[in-house]
């Protein structure tokens, strides 16, 4: 029989959270123990959260994202699954959040500065300055008239170039545009 795991009711208020897919074998056994409004289901282990939703990313007062199995599952609602270290603070004047490129995947992503992963060489925002980077550099994979301005044939190139300085510094996307330019007309 589980031995019911209860944490404080107050524990994930504005949290920061990555939670990975499961199967549904990893809940077998454990008793729900919370059903929020919107419909999703919480089950508490000693080593950390399962959630059932069909929706992840802004919860509330909370940012908790989901990453999936590859390949994905095609249910609506998803199984994920977080340690309980892996709940950060969130606000949003501190400079909590870093930029991650997956450049095999075309994406990018927000990370919180406690991440163990984290290489203390990205550039840490606050919430909405993060924002604001996410939709340049999405404008950058997405969109190609831009490179329309550079002597150069390669758009990838030209795409890492500018998304690792809008990562790793804080300078204007129209400041490392034309650094960019001027490297590659010298």
């Amino acid at each position: 029989m589980q031995k019911n795991y209860k944490p404080h009711p107050n524990s994930f208020k504005n949290t920061f959270c990555v939670f990975y897919e499961v199967l549904p074998e990893a809940i077998e056994g454990l008793k729900k123990q919370f059903e929020s409004k919107a419909g999703s289901s919480y089950y508490y282990s000693t080593e950390g959260m399962y959630r059932i939703s069909n929706h992840w990313g802004r919860l509330a007062n909370s940012k908790w994202r989901l990453i999936p199995m590859e390949p994905e599952t095609t249910s609506k609602y998803k199984i994920g699954f977080a340690k309980w270290d892996g709940f950060y603070p969130d606000n949003a004047t501190d400079e909590l959040y870093y930029l991650e490129m997956d450049y095999a995947k075309n994406t990018v992503s927000y990370q919180h500065k406690n991440n163990p992963n984290y290489n203390q060489q990205a550039v840490l925002r606050t919430s909405l300055a993060t924002t604001k980077r996410i939709k340049q550099i999405r404008n950058l994979i997405e969109l190609s008239s831009w490179a329309k301005h550079f002597d150069c044939d390669d758009i990838g190139l030209l795409r890492k170039l500018i998304i690792d300085e809008l990562i790793n510094t804080n300078k204007s996307l129209e400041e490392i545009k034309r650094e960019v330019a001027e490297k590659l007309e010298s």
